[in-house]
């Protein structure tokens, strides 16, 4: 991928859900809700402070986030689905 997001913008891929729940019932397509699981795939430098200084992101490429069902904006970028979103709009990272 060749994009690179700015100031604290992060590029996310969403990981899809389980189309099964515990019990065996198969879920179609159209009863699913979006997942708001994600892998950062990309991150920018950071947001700058009053004085000018540059403060890093906490996330960084390869993290799994959590995120708000109506965050970010979807994109397509080679063919693929993301979605680019503030870094406040990351609720967590999975460890």
């Amino acid at each position: 991928m060749k994009f690179r997001p700015l100031h604290d913008r992060v590029v996310v891929q969403r990981i899809e859900s389980e189309e099964k729940t515990a019990g065996g019932i198969i879920i179609p397509d159209t009863a699913k809700e979006k997942p708001m699981e994600g892998k950062v795939i990309a991150a920018g430098a950071g947001a700058r402070d009053e004085t000018g200084k540059v403060q890093p992101l906490d996330v960084k490429a390869g993290d799994s986030v959590l995120f708000g069902k109506w965050s970010g904006t979807e994109v397509k970028i080679d063919g693929q689905d993301y979605l680019i979103m503030k870094e406040s709009d990351i609720m967590g990272v999975i460890e």
